[in-house]
This record gives C-alpha cells, structure tokens and sequence, in this order.
C-alpha cells in the first residue's frame, strides 16, 4: 500500500540505528509511505513522545512480508497499514502483531482509473487490469466485481508496482489499474487517453479502508503503558491536525516528499483521520466488539477469496481494545 519507491531503500538501516534509550521505552515503526500515517511524524515534531518518556522512530517499508518478518525477528514494535493488509498472507493465527487502534481511513485515496472505453465495471470482464498484489484497492474493485455478478476471475490480473502506475496506464493494452493517491491523480493527469478517469474509489465505500496500529503481541503484553502513553500522543497529533491544517501541512510535507499544498490536496480529498473518540468507536469498549470487528470480518472473507489471506482469522483474537481505552486525550 501507498510508498514511492524510492523510500524503501533506506528503511532498514534507520530502524536498526533507532533508540538509545531502554526498550521498554522505544517504539520502532515499519509503514507504508501514506499521509495516513502523519500523526506519528507530527507527534514527533510536536514533542509528545520526547514528553512522554518514548523514544519513537518510523521508516518506510510496503512489502508486508518484510514487515512480518521484522516483528517475528523483534527489530520493530509497531506496524501501520489497512486492515486487509494486515490479514494479508503469510500471517496465520500465531503471527506476531494485534491491532491496537485505527489512525485514519480512505476517502477517496484508493480506486480504479480507466478510460471512456469502460463505462462500468461490467465491461472490464475479459479485460486486463494491473494492480499491485494486496492493496486496498484491489477489494474495492473485487466489491464493484461481486454487484455485477463477476470476480477477479473474469478478469486477467497483472501486477505491478504502484509507482509505476502512470507509466502503465500509457498503455493501451491495460484497460484499467486498481491504484492509490498521489499516483492515481498523477497517472490521469499525465494520460493521455480520452476520457481518463476513476472508476470506482474508496469514497463510494466508506468505512471499508481502515488503517490500523498494529503492535507486537510480546511488547504489548510486557509494556501496556507505553502503548497508553504512544497512543495518546497520536491522538493529539489530529486534534492537532483537525485545529490546524495549514501548519501540518507545512510539517509534513519534508516527511514525505511532498509540497504543503500536495500535502493539502491529498488530505482533503483521499484521507479521514481518526480522533480518539472515533478510534474508540470502531475499536469497541474493553473485550466487546466494535465497528472494526466487523469490518475485519466482511475484508477477510473478500481476502481469502481472491487468494490474498490463507486463514481464517478470528477477529477477537487480532484486535486488542484494552489499551486505547485507558487512552485519555486533554
């Protein structure tokens, strides 16, 4: 999900060189390079996690693979990425990671981009799409398959990588690419094929795209109270976010390479951020389901049916609602 490419290089080597203080006090983060995922670049720069004893870092990494394998080796604390993803293979029950809260949701930041020769997506059957494997966007366009009586089976299916999206829609051969933002509006902007468009996107699905807090299963158990005090200082990033859009705008774009106005355009366009009372909501009250409980149901069974997931999950037992909680927010 969501990174340029030229990010990934780097992304190891600054989780290895992070923390000097103790690890009960140090929290490494693995994520995709989204705006979703702001608030903990925020919270760094406004000071919360110096303020609250934690000594964080966050790098940038899409292949969820590598992600699971640096949980399962213990390098990182704390992945970030949608819900489907998460659930996305190899992990099976025993896979090192409990989501412990939601940061924001798509809004129109994932779709499917075409041309005037599609004019829904009936007329994709026999067709061939590009997508990167297990992006959110590719359950979008299987959820538009499934009402027109059809499935990712009807379809040829090639994948690619994300950033390349714009280069691949030059080609005519490619009758639609299941992609996100800011390479979705790029490709289209830069097309020069008639009628260029999105054909379906996040916003005609609300709710579906969750981006999750996910930490691993030891540390958490170990160490609740530092997931307290890091989930409080995010939740203050967007009420900080929410009260002061230009000024985030400014502090985040050096993160991801990005203008202020980039950033600005993205956001109010593509991305909802969660604030605590939200977060709550869809995470539920201590040992009872919430919102995301069903959405981590209705994802998973759209996963193991285009062969993303191999198990069946129980979302009990991959949602952790204790700490957030106890997470209080002035």
């Amino acid at each position: 999900m969501r990174k340029p490419i030229t990010f990934v290089a780097s992304a190891f080597a600054l989780v290895a060189g992070a923390g000097a203080t103790s690890a009960a006090d140090q929290i490494r983060i693995l994520a995709p390079t989204w705006l979703g995922f702001a608030p903990v670049h925020i919270a760094q720069d406004l000071g919360c996690f110096e303020q609250n004893d934690l000594e964080v870092s966050i790098s940038f990494e899409d292949d969820l693979t590598n992600v699971m394998a640096a949980m399962a080796r213990g390098d990182i604390e704390v992945q970030m990425r949608s819900v489907g993803e998460y659930q996305g293979r190899p992990r099976d029950p025993s896979t090192p990671g409990i989501i412990i809260g939601t940061i924001d949701e798509s809004a129109g930041g994932d779709g499917v981009i075409t041309d005037e020769t599609i004019q829904s997506v009936s007329d994709l059957q026999g067709k061939t799409i590009a997508a990167e494997p297990n992006i959110p966007s590719r359950l979008l366009l299987q959820m538009e398959l499934k009402e027109a009586g059809l499935s990712l089976d009807d379809l040829t299916v090639v994948d690619i990588a994300t950033a390349d999206t714009a280069a691949v829609f030059a080609d005519g051969s490619i009758a639609a690419i299941a992609t996100y933002e800011p390479f979705m509006s790029q490709a289209i902007e830069a097309s020069g094929r008639p009628g260029a468009r999105v054909l379906v996107s996040s916003k005609d699905y609300p709710g579906l795209i969750i981006d999750a807090i996910i930490a691993r299963n030891d540390d958490l158990a170990a160490n609740p109270d530092k997931y307290r005090r890091f989930l409080t200082c995010i939740y203050q990033a967007v009420d900080f976010i929410d009260a002061n859009p230009d000024q985030f705008a400014e502090m985040a774009a050096p993160h991801f390479g990005l203008t202020p106005e980039e950033v600005t355009e993205v956001v109010t366009s593509s991305i909802t951020y969660n604030n605590l009372d939200e977060a709550k909501t869809y995470m539920g009250t201590s040992g009872e389901r919430g919102t995301i409980h069903d959405i981590f149901d209705t994802v998973l069974d759209l996963n193991l049916e285009n062969g993303a997931a191999d198990s069946k999950l129980v979302a009990e037992d991959q949602i952790d609602n204790s700490v957030i909680n106890q997470v209080e927010v002035q």
